[in-house]
């Protein structure tokens, strides 16, 4: 995933310009440009202080929900005991 392109359009979903979420989120407009730009790394911890700036939770900025991949077809398919079951082992790792 390009971190990148995902933040420039979740910015211009809520019609936030950089400057705008750059102080709503206490971050520097500078380095979000840079950012938005690929010219710079950001943190978890910065990255979560613009998502919460837009409303967004950092599983909804990566798209975790909406992935359609192998594991999570195969949980969807098991039944309440499977995924009690499966919860209790993995706890037990």
């Amino acid at each position: 995933m390009d971190v990148s392109k995902r933040l420039v359009e979740l910015r211009n979903k809520c019609w936030l310009t950089q400057n705008g979420l750059a102080e709503r989120a206490g971050v520097s407009q500078t380095h979000l440009r840079r950012v938005e730009l690929g010219q710079a790394d950001i943190t978890v911890g910065h990255l979560q202080l613009l998502c919460d700036a837009m409303d967004v939770s950092l599983q909804e900025f990566f798209n975790i929900e909406t992935r359609n991949d192998e594991l999570s077809t195969a949980l969807s398919k098991l039944t309440p005991k499977q995924k009690k079951l499966l919860i209790a082992f993995l706890e037990s790792l």
